[in-house]
Parts: structure tokens; sequence; C-alpha cells
């Protein structure tokens, strides 16, 4: 497929599979910075809801490492305080940042999946031209990006405004309460403000993700002449595939020919045999003017048919592997056997006869003969020529 080239046709159809595939490889994925950040402040929240039953127990924990009960070694402990401090630090950091990690692995593998392209690692030239550069930042892209970024403001910005003007008399009197009241108390708000967000982070994913699977799609789009290069890589060219057809269709006749001609192998004179893979069934009348006739011929199971068939009727064999190969491959059902093999034709079935006559008054068989092909003529079991052969 002509990828990367410009063909001069519109891209108007919709990528193919291998198109996808390809652009997997190369880490052209769907996914949104907008969804992600809105499924780790939902995951944050679900936290946050989750953490008043630990306060009590985290702050006492905390407010243990202020304490210092051996003034006389200070300094040890001090240290083993801030060992103390710095391993609940990883602990809280991994306790929140391992779901939260999750979470994001879980919005993008149900987005595009989570692929791994060292294709897209690889350094390209174009990345660091100005050119190119001033060419992103004026895009359509770009204006996007920074259409997303005022409406996040003003969407965040409003909700968070309108949420705070609801909560403002509740919050106008945490002076009045206790430690532990006004703490659960702007607990309370600081959950309701972020549910406010997280409606509008919700609507800006929702955008995003249709932008980024649009945008992609448009990229990925293809001309209907890099369609029919890809069916042609994929499928193989018109012209390939209708060879393909006619061979086909010709092995399928000269297969259904084989097969009819069958019946009369009882007719013949002599089979050619190779000794089993190949058979071919002549037939010649002592005198006639013509050139002996291919009644039959076949390999395989075809071949082995022959053979029963003529036992069954008596018919004489001959094993000549180059001769039964050069009959098979130049000659035709019902059709004379070709010239150049006149010769070796005719020693055979000479030594048929002789054979045929000696069986008869008792005498013993006569030799095989030696039978010559003409170079041309020799072929190995696949049709292939060979050179130097002997019958």
């Amino acid at each position: 497929m002509a990828e990367g080239q410009d063909d001069g046709q519109e891209k108007t159809e919709e990528p193919s599979a291998r198109k996808l595939d390809k652009a997997r490889e190369e880490g052209q994925i769907l996914t949104s910075k907008e969804a992600m950040v809105f499924g780790t402040l939902a995951a944050g929240t679900l936290l946050l809801m989750m953490a008043p039953p630990l306060v009590p127990r985290i702050t006492g924990h905390w407010a243990g490492y202020f304490r210092i009960t051996s003034p006389e070694t200070l300094e040890a402990v001090v240290l083993g305080h801030l060992v103390q401090a710095l391993l609940a630090v990883i602990v809280a950091g991994l306790a929140l940042g391992v779901p939260l990690m999750l979470v994001t692995l879980g919005i993008q593998a149900a987005l595009g999946g989570i692929n791994f392209a060292p294709g897209a690692l690889g350094f390209k030239v174009k990345r660091i031209n100005p050119l190119s550069g001033l060419k992103r930042m004026v895009s359509l892209k770009a204006l996007v990006e920074m259409g997303k970024a005022v409406l996040k403001v003003l969407l965040l910005g409003a909700s968070a405004a309108v949420t705070i003007l609801l909560l403002l008399p509740q919050l106008d009197l945490l002076a009045l309460q206790g430690l532990g009241a006004a703490s659960g108390q702007m607990h309370a708000a600081l959950l309701f403000v972020l549910a406010a967000l997280l409606v509008g982070l919700a609507v800006i994913a929702v955008l995003d993700v249709m932008w980024q699977h649009h945008s992609l799609m448009k990229t990925l789009r293809m001309s209907r002449q890099e369609i029919k290069d890809e069916n042609k890589q994929t499928e193989g060219s018109p012209e390939v595939k209708s060879r393909i057809r006619r061979l086909q269709y010709e092995a399928s006749a000269r297969a259904a020919s084989q097969r009819g001609a069958l019946d009369k192998v009882a007719q013949a004179t002599a089979i050619i045999t190779n000794p089993t893979h190949f058979a071919v069934a002549l037939h010649y009348e002592p005198g006639s003017p013509g050139a002996p006739v291919v009644l039959a011929m076949g390999r395989g199971a075809i071949a082995e048919e022959i053979l029963r068939r003529a036992d069954a009727a008596g018919i004489t064999r001959f094993q000549s592997p180059l001769l039964a190969r050069a009959l098979y491959f130049t000659g035709s059902i019902g059709a004379e056997i070709p010239d150049p093999l006149y010769s070796a034709v005719a020693t055979v079935l000479a030594h048929v006869f002789r054979l045929e006559q000696g069986l008869a008054a008792g005498s013993a068989p006569p030799a095989p003969p030696e039978v010559d092909l003409p170079e041309d003529m020799r072929f190995d079991e696949f049709g292939k020529p060979l050179k130097g052969a002997t019958a």
C-alpha cells in the first residue's frame, strides 16, 4: 500500500483493519487526557470519602513523631522519627498512587487498549523541524486544545464558584464550632466541591473522547487508490488471481478428462508406468498408418486405478519412469503421442509384442530394451525439465 504518499485523491474511505493494525503498531490509538483526569479525580474523591474513619488514627500516629520521650538521646530519637515519617509517607503514597495508576490504565484499556509501540519511540527529524513546529502551533488541533483549556477553566471555575456560594452560609459557622465538627464540615464541603468538579470534568471528558475518536479516524482515512493497493498486496492483483483461477480450471478439467477416460483402459495395447505414480495407457494397431494414441493417463490415485483396470484386463505393463512422465506432461488424452516420442514408444511397443508372442509360445521373455528420449522430453515428477537423465 502506498502509505505516506499523496496519491492526489481525497481520503474519504474508512481505514481498513490492516491500516488500523499498522497505526496501533506506530502508537496511534484512541486516548484522552481529559478522561484520565476525570477518572483519577473520581478515584481520589472516592478515597477521600473513605478517609474519615482513618483520620483519628493517622493524626494520632503523626502526632507521635513530635513527642520527645528521651531528651538525652535527642538526635537518635529525631532520626528515628524521620525514618518512620518517611516510611509512612511512602506507604501513604503507594496507597494513593497505586489505585490511581490502576484507574488510569483501566481507562486507557477501555478507550484504545494498552499498547506498547517501540516504533513510536524512534527519532524523527520532522519533530525538530521549526516549520513543522509552527504548523502544529497554528493547526486545528492546537486550536481545539486551546478551546478545551478555556472550556475547562470556565466550566470548572463556574462549578466551583457556584458550589462555594451555596456552602458559604455553612462555612461562616466554622469559627463557632469545635475542631472535630469543623473538620467534618470541611470534609463534607470539600466532597461537595469535588462532586461539582466531577460533573464538569465528565462533560469535558465525553466531548474529548468524541473529538479524539473523530480526529484519529480522520487521520487514518484512506483514498480509494490506497484501498485498491492494499487489496492487491493482501489478496493479489486481479491479473494474478485470474491466472490462478485459469490454472485451477485447467487442472479441474484435466482431472475430469482423466477420470472420464478410465473406461477405455481395457482397450489399451500397453501401459507405461513410473512405476505407480504415473500411468499412461496407449493403443496401437500394428500396420495402421497413424501413431499410437493415448487412451488414458493419470498420476496418484488415477494412475493406481488405471493399473488396477489394466491388470484386470490383462494389459501388459512397461516400467519406464522418464517415458511415462514425458507422455503425461506432453501428451493429451485421445490424441496421438508427440512426434519426439515416436522412437521410444515404438521400441516399447515392439518389446510388448515380442513379450506377448513369447509368452504365447512358452519361450523365455525377452529382456527389456533401453529407452532413449530426447533431452527436451525428460521431466521430473513435477514436470520440470531434466538434463542428462536416463530411462
